[in-house]
């Protein structure tokens, strides 16, 4: 799993974005959220899995690399909570769920990075020797 976590990670940012974008007009329907609240969510996807790929597949991966994307993760768990608390009255239980899960899916990846961080930084440099 550790020599993985990134990928998962990217992997499933890109995915969740990709959805989200060409999902929008249904789950605006479905979840009655904001429809430039998805646009939103589905481009901090799409940017932050740009970031975790490139620490997935790139050439030097810093430990403070790696706790910036803890601190990413952390503060996107954050703004979904925050998000669905604002929601708490207007959107679906369908919206409130979507943004409480993916705050519970990113603080975990967020956790499990925290924990393997020096880990995911010595994995690619023991690969490379």
């Amino acid at each position: 799993m550790k020599r993985n976590v990134l990928w998962i990670d990217c992997t499933a940012a890109a995915l969740a974005g990709v959805a989200v974008l060409l999902l929008r007009d249904w789950l605006c329907a479905l979840q009655a959220l904001p429809p430039a609240l998805l646009l939103f969510i589905g481009i901090v996807n799409i940017l932050y899995a740009c970031y975790s790929f490139t620490l997935a597949t790139g050439v030097y991966r810093s430990q403070s690399l790696i706790v910036l994307l803890v601190a990413g993760n952390l503060a996107w768990a954050v703004v979904c909570i925050g998000l669905a608390i604002h929601f708490l009255q207007s959107a679906t239980l369908w919206g409130i769920a979507h943004l409480f899960g993916e705050a519970a899916f990113v603080g975990s990846l967020a956790a499990v990075e925290w924990r393997w961080r020096t880990d995911l930084t010595a994995q690619y440099a023991n690969a490379a020797t």
